[in-house]
């Protein structure tokens, strides 16, 4: 289907694409639909699927470079890291472009970027490092304009549609809290800050 807006034409977006694609049905969840000056603004969430073990960075891009450039950043922040990271180009061909070491994490980026399908955003999974490891090596790469999140956690990732094409709205990070620490809490916190040698003692 086409729109039209001042004589020009454009596809309107074809929500049964998404629901052809079985990933991408599972993870997508419509929330509402706005209408303004006479455009249409779809709204909608994006599950992260993972395993558990698996950290994911999502971000904003703004060249094809960022493919190769986040690889070396990530091979040369931890040269023992797998991971794999998907590119979603939003210019030219608009395809999305795969980097990684590790076939499972280069697919799990590939499926996910396909859901969430939002102009120049990239994914990175990574497995045997954190985030925190190779985080400031990714926001320093020239083309990174922002990071949205960086997790293990349940993620969704709130999505708006329009005519032309998709954006990330913003980021669902894990459980909202729960209450405040107390010091058994304080105990635990920084206990496992040691355990994971960030601290010393």
């Amino acid at each position: 289907m086409e729109a039209t807006d001042g004589g020009r034409r454009f596809r309107a977006p074809n929500f049964t694409d998404w629901y052809n694609n079985p990933f991408i049905l599972r993870h997508i969840h419509l929330t509402s639909v706005v209408k303004m000056m006479g455009r249409s603004l779809e709204f909608s969430s994006v599950t992260i699927e993972k395993p558990e073990d698996v950290n994911f960075i999502l971000g904003q891009s703004h060249f094809i470079k960022t493919v190769e450039d986040i690889y070396e950043a990530v091979s040369g922040s931890v040269p023992g890291a797998k991971f794999g990271l998907a590119f979603c180009e939003s210019s030219g061909d608009c395809l999305i472009r795969i980097e990684g070491n590790d076939e499972e994490l280069k697919a799990l980026a590939r499926d996910n970027a396909l859901a969430i399908g939002a102009g120049h955003s990239f994914i990175l999974f990574l497995r045997d490092c954190f985030p925190i490891n190779v985080l400031n090596a990714v926001k320093n790469i020239q083309e990174v304009c922002t990071i949205y999140c960086a997790t293990a956690n349940p993620a969704e990732v709130i999505i708006a549609e329009s005519v032309q094409g998709r954006g990330i709205m913003g980021i669902i990070d894990g459980i909202k809290p729960k209450g405040v620490e107390g010091p058994d809490g304080v105990a635990w916190r920084t206990g496992l800050l040691r355990k994971f040698g960030y601290k010393k003692g």
